[in-house]
């Protein structure tokens, strides 16, 4: 075989996914999301399964990376929906931390070119509200950020499904081959 194939092509793909989900899963560490990060992490035990199965043409692990891959994708195009405030969603509620903290996208305050400012606390404030905390400047505001990481993770599982399935439909083919021989 080639190394333009199908199934060259896909491990090549599950290697960027497990780069752009490790990616993901550092900053979603650090503004403590606790949804992302476990969706991710099962993202990343999915991805390593497919890639394991491309490898070793196991069919079956790759139709399971393949169902996956469909349920990443609503995943992600709810976390787009979340950030752009779609269908009654709202970006400063809790539930990306499964309402355990107030923290939020580490991309809120730390985006590319935010300036952070402390602000004293009001008088009747806690020490410990997030509401002191002024950020200005930022090129691109942190829910857009969001979105392009969900997007890549879209684009990236639709190009991942469609190989998957011409890799198992390719896989199907040399077994029922070598079954009629």
């Amino acid at each position: 075989m080639g190394c333009c194939t199908g199934r060259c092509s896909l491990i090549c793909l599950c290697a960027l996914q497990l780069l752009s989900a490790l990616e993901r899963q550092i900053f979603d560490f650090l503004g403590f999301q606790w949804a992302p990060i476990l969706g991710n992490f099962l993202h990343i035990i999915v991805v390593i399964l497919g890639l394991f199965g491309t490898i070793q043409y196991r069919p079956r692990y790759i139709m399971v990376y393949t169902v996956w891959t469909a349920l990443w994708i609503t995943w992600n195009v709810f976390i787009i929906c979340f950030y752009l405030e779609v269908g009654g969603l709202s970006k400063d509620t809790d539930l990306m931390t499964f309402n355990i903290s107030v923290h939020r996208s580490w991309w809120r305050e730390h985006g590319p070119g935010c300036v952070r400012r402390v602000l004293p606390p009001s008088a009747h404030g806690m020490m410990d509200d997030y509401t002191y905390v002024s950020v200005t400047g930022c090129v691109l505001d942190f829910q857009y950020l969001e979105v392009i990481h969900s997007a890549v993770q879209i684009l990236l599982s639709l190009v991942g499904f469609v190989y998957a399935c011409y890799v198992i439909s390719i896989s199907m083919e040399e077994e029922d081959t070598c079954r009629n021989k």
